[in-house]
């Protein structure tokens, strides 16, 4: 009887109490015409980190923003490779973003060396066997090496590019999307006047192969640093009902906590997001990033930055600060969500 009323009071702590009002509403609902914020805009821009052998995912993508959102606000774009970019590339998407707005500005930068690649402390034969141990396991491109610089480089570098310093908002874009409704407002200047830090659209649950001690070792650099646990970070977490001390004899089990709780794998899908730079740029997420890359499981497993974003997000900010996109209809790959406003 004791341990059950332990194993019971344990899984209650893991409640998260609703709110008496909605910290998250829409922005916006119902058909608009555009708001044009041109003479308050925010100090954003829209971002694409793609190679030149994307070029027509990333005219589509451009087509669709310019076209639902981007036309009518004129926000600028840049564009990102870790290679020279082509011609083509540049011809093609520059006249894309042209041709619903004249006066919008669009830059092509490349990708400096330091910011892309494996870092000194990183074992290349250990972390090339190891790719190729979770290839052979069919965990999705990690045995690509330029998947894992990527997620490297979204999770701990982009906003430090020169070309990204100037703005405080950025708007992921990745080649080969679309939004199915006109966004007719602008979500910078409402982020900024409803103190939001963080924007999506989709959450997934992450697959568990990739990540296998990502959740333990952040718990851990939670636990040291003595961060506050929110309610955010706590919807993330399904309670172990082994009572105590046994869950916590199972604190090595992948995607489990040092107390044996489960990270239950919902993250925030990053393939669209549209936050503030300076939580990244904080001393608190550069020291949470430090500790990310040093631990090198970045290489050695298969970390994307999806799930460290969305982890930092529930460490770091509060539940009010993150704001779900539910008007945006958006379409990536086979995955697609329909806005539910009215």
């Amino acid at each position: 009887l004791l341990m059950l009323a332990e194993i019971y009071l344990h899984a209650q702590s893991f409640t998260v109490t609703r709110p008496p009002t909605n910290l998250d509403p829409p922005f916006h609902t119902g058909c608009q015409d555009p708001i044009l914020n041109t003479n308050s805009r925010a100090n954003a821009t829209l971002v694409m980190l793609a190679r030149n052998s994307d070029m027509d995912g990333a005219v589509a993508s451009v087509n669709s923003v310019q076209k639902q959102f981007n036309g009518n606000f004129g926000y600028p774009w840049v564009f990102l490779n870790d290679k020279e970019w082509s011609e083509e590339f540049v011809d093609k998407v520059s006249s894309a973003v042209t041709a619903w707005s004249n006066d919008t500005d669009v830059h092509f930068e490349t990708i400096p060396g330091d910011m892309w690649g494996y870092p000194d402390w990183i074992d290349l034969a250990t972390a090339r066997r190891k790719m190729d141990d979770m290839e052979s396991q069919g965990i999705l491109y990690a045995g690509a090496e330029s998947y894992h610089h990527m997620c490297r480089f979204q999770s701990g570098f982009f906003y430090d590019h020169p070309a990204l310093r100037r703005y405080k908002w950025y708007w992921r874009v990745e080649p080969s999307i679309s939004f199915t409704c006109a966004i007719t407002y602008d979500p910078f200047v409402e982020m900024e006047r409803r103190g939001k830090r963080y924007g999506y659209t989709i959450a997934l649950w992450e697959r568990g192969k990739t990540v296998p001690s990502l959740f333990r070792k952040l718990a851990n650099y939670k636990s040291r640093r003595r961060i506050p646990t929110t309610s955010l970070w706590i919807a993330m977490m399904d309670p172990s009902y082994l009572p105590w001390p046994l869950r916590r004899l199972i604190w090595w089990l992948r995607n489990r906590d040092p107390y044996g709780d489960l990270w239950n794998m919902c993250h925030f899908w990053s393939n669209f997001e549209i936050a503030d730079m300076d939580f990244f740029r904080s001393s608190e997420y550069r020291d949470l990033f430090r500790f990310i890359d040093e631990d090198g499981g970045l290489f050695y497993e298969r970390w994307g930055d999806a799930p460290i974003h969305s982890l930092a997000a529930a460490l770091l900010l509060q539940p009010e600060e993150v704001h779900h996109f539910s008007d945006f209809g958006y379409v990536h790959s086979d995955l697609q969500y329909c806005t539910d406003s009215a």
